[in-house]
């Protein structure tokens, strides 16, 4: 259901949809920023942990709704769209990522004045790619069916601008409403996460057309049977690669991952420095059965993102309990701060980093940290930002170095193995650079932060759905949770809860072959877009 003026509304068929639609398109004002708000909001129900993603099916339409009511005139009716798209987006955000503000409530007494700016600052910009999209649409906006295509096309660019700008924030894009349950995920190791985006706003939008004036749609169930269908083979094509490819597991390789749920304050704190040694060493070496011998039955030990409170490799202490806790055989993986030097720098300066510290202590390997988090290790004109007074999270002072590359690690006796700190696992389109393709992921993070919230279910989540799109199974340690291991089709053979320490003792899983993703990329989203775009203009052109 288009118009073309506001003053003018569009013949409306009899039918509580069409009677809703018609109050959306011809809302006003506050009321109709309301509506964008309240569907917005909704919308982050798809996410994870709820994963209600039906009710895409009734919020969605209500923004092709709000594109339709927009203002007549090219400029004007896009500004008028891309007012309700940040309203939407505004809303999505406060509801999918308020959980950002507990970071801020770990030092309150430095931090819990900018809490406000952190629930609602981020996404008032993150809304401003939704706002975009809105925009972009309206200004190809045609009446009937095909104006689905414009919302799908320009949202979904909205959302890949969104994930790669500014250092790009890709958390909870629209297609991550598509990857539960596990089947219908499956579809993400064919066109990536940017297009089942692209699909999910396409099919999500279609029950808008069931309000269409008939002279518009002459058949207005026809969209929504067809989005229907696309799911039922969604489900279908990932049910046969389940099937296809059972759990497998590396032969003679056994991991062992330390979950210590520790709080912040420890953490960051040198003087907790023996409490953190003996909670890890104790844990580390924990019997899960009567038969267990602890960390001696492991190959890997691995621990959570950034473990210490200090420089682990200027702590000789730390490290001798480290190897009489190993002993020969076993290694340890795991996260740290590394020391590190920057031209012109007043004082030192770290990397977030992952060490694998072989039997005898030495350092086997190092990666550091190459995107680091906005506001939580770096700060936008660090220098001038500080000058102001001001710190990030960390307060690492000059914020943290950013490392050089992302490579493939050897770790003897295993495959070799790709880390992931923290975020990092959640852009798809850089986890995995060409020509370093692992045996298997790691993700070492300290989700603690964030509290018991949906932030760690939602990382989780993101992280397992990287997982099938690769085809390469993540191993995932977390400070406070959720730690686990999932093989390359997304299948959770461990995990641990949020908010309990503990040790998961598991076999690694088998890689697949490279995914029709991990040889292409965005190449399917590509021609989703060059093929609607030109199905799109086509249809202008006759109108």
């Amino acid at each position: 259901m288009t118009r073309a003026r506001r003053t003018r509304g569009p013949r409306i068929l009899a039918g509580p949809v069409t009677r809703l639609a018609h109050a959306i398109v011809l809302a006003d004002g506050w009321r109709r920023a309301g509506i964008a708000l309240l569907a917005g909001a909704a919308s982050a129900l798809a996410m994870a942990p709820l994963n209600a993603w039906p009710i895409l099916f009734v919020t969605i339409p209500v923004a092709v709704w709000l594109i339709d009511g927009s203002a007549s005139g090219r400029w004007s009716g896009a500004w008028s769209a891309a007012v309700a798209g940040w309203c939407f987006g505004f809303g999505y955000f406060v509801a999918g990522v308020y959980w950002v503000g507990y970071a801020f409530l770990v030092d309150a007494k430095t931090f819990g004045w900018l809490l406000p700016v952190a629930v609602a600052g981020l996404p008032a910009y993150l809304a401003l790619y939704t706002g975009l999209g809105f925009a972009a649409a309206r200004l190809v906006w045609v009446r009937g069916p095909h104006r689905l295509l414009a919302l799908a096309i320009a949202l979904s660019c909205g959302e890949w601008l969104r994930g790669h700008l500014l250092t790009g924030f890709p958390w909870n894009a629209f297609g991550y409403a598509l990857t539960q349950p596990l089947a219908m995920a499956q579809s993400v190791s064919l066109v990536g996460i940017w297009g089942l985006t692209f699909l999910a706003l396409l099919i999500f939008a279609t029950p808008a057309t069931l309000a269409d004036d008939s002279a518009d749609t002459r058949h207005p169930y026809r969209p929504l049977a067809l989005a229907l269908v696309a799911l039922a083979g969604l489900f279908a094509y990932g049910a046969a690669r389940l099937s296809m490819h059972p759990t497998t597991y590396v032969k003679d390789l056994k991991l062992r991952i330390m979950q210590p749920n520790l709080q912040q304050d420890a953490r960051f704190n040198y003087a907790a420095k023996n409490e953190v040694m003996a909670r890890y060493l104790t844990l580390s070496d924990r019997a899960t059965g009567p038969q267990s011998n602890g960390v001696r039955d492991a190959n890997i030990l691995i621990w959570p993102e950034s473990a210490f409170p200090f420089f682990l490799t200027r702590e000789p202490d730390a490290l001798a309990q480290i190897v009489n806790l190993i002993r020969p055989g076993t290694r340890l993986i795991t996260g740290a701060v590394r020391p590190g030097n920057a031209p012109g720098a007043k004082g030192p300066r770290a990397y977030n980093s992952v060490y694998v510290i072989d039997p005898d202590g030495s350092i086997g390997g190092i990666y550091d940290k190459l995107h680091l988090v906005p506001f939580g290790e770096f700060l936008p004109f660090q220098s001038f930002m500080e000058r102001l007074g001001f710190q990030q999270l960390t307060k690492e002072v000059g914020g943290f170095l950013t490392g050089s590359r992302r490579r493939a690690m050897d770790v003897p006796g295993a495959p070799k193995m790709l880390p992931l700190i923290c975020y990092e696992a959640v852009f798809p389109d850089e986890a995995v650079p060409a020509g370093e393709r692992p045996g298997w992921l790691i993700n070492l993070t300290n989700d603690g932060w964030f509290g018991i919230s949906s932030g760690p279910y939602q990382h989780f989540h993101q992280a397992r759905v990287l997982a099938i799109a690769e085809g390469l199974p993540m191993v995932r340690a977390a400070n406070t949770g959720i730690s686990g291991v999932i093989d390359p089709v997304g299948r959770v053979t461990a995990s641990l809860p949020l908010g309990v320490e503990g040790v998961i003792d598991a076999n690694l899983p088998q890689a697949l072959g490279p995914t029709v993703f991990s040889k292409y990329g965005n190449l399917p989203f590509l021609l989703f877009l060059i093929i609607t775009t030109l199905s799109l203009g086509r249809r202008r052109f006759r109108a």
